[in-house]
């Protein structure tokens, strides 16, 4: 994870909503959604906790971008129209 990416999750909020990652050409690579944004960011940082899945996941990380939503149902309202609308690899 990069020095950039790094300083962009401690910015992250504790709302609910939806992380978007994206992969160094941009592509979204992944889709989420949370109840906390900021401890559902910060859980991917704890790489060796993670499964290996993950783990490849989150070394092709280069970006990140947030969504805040209302509340959670919205959030996973989001989520949906997200990935069908990406269709990301890791989702």
């Amino acid at each position: 994870m990069n020095e950039t990416l790094k300083e962009t999750i401690k910015l992250v909020p504790d709302q609910p909503g939806c992380y978007l990652y994206y992969d160094k050409d941009g592509e979204i690579i992944y889709v989420g959604k949370a109840k906390n944004l900021k401890k559902r960011v910060i859980s991917y940082t704890k790489y060796d906790r993670l499964p290996v899945r993950l783990q490849r996941m989150v070394s092709e990380v280069n970006d990140l971008i947030v969504v805040e939503t209302p509340n959670e149902a919205e959030a996973f309202l989001l989520e949906n129209e997200l990935i069908k609308k990406y269709r990301p690899y890791y989702n």
